[in-house]
């Protein structure tokens, strides 16, 4: 018997939708860098962009709670 009801995933959850719009945003901010900061930090600001929709989205997987707030802070540093 099949459901009518939606499956809740972590791509539902406004916080990761906004998180992946950021995530696409950032490569175009740092081609605006000034040239001798744009390699490095270009690099730390696309990683540290991946690594909040990615803890976002392993936290949501969690069985208990305390375990999904852990990777929600881990992706709010």
């Amino acid at each position: 018997m099949e459901s009518n009801e939606t499956k809740s995933t972590f791509e539902t959850l406004e916080v990761w939708k906004e998180a992946r719009e950021l995530r696409e945003e950032i490569p175009k901010l740092t081609k605006k860098l000034p040239v001798n900061e744009r390699f490095r930090l270009s690099d730390q600001m696309i990683r540290a962009s991946r690594s909040v929709t990615a803890n976002i989205a392993e936290g949501y997987g969690r069985y208990h709670f305390q375990e999904n707030i852990q990777y929600c802070r881990q992706a709010r540093e």
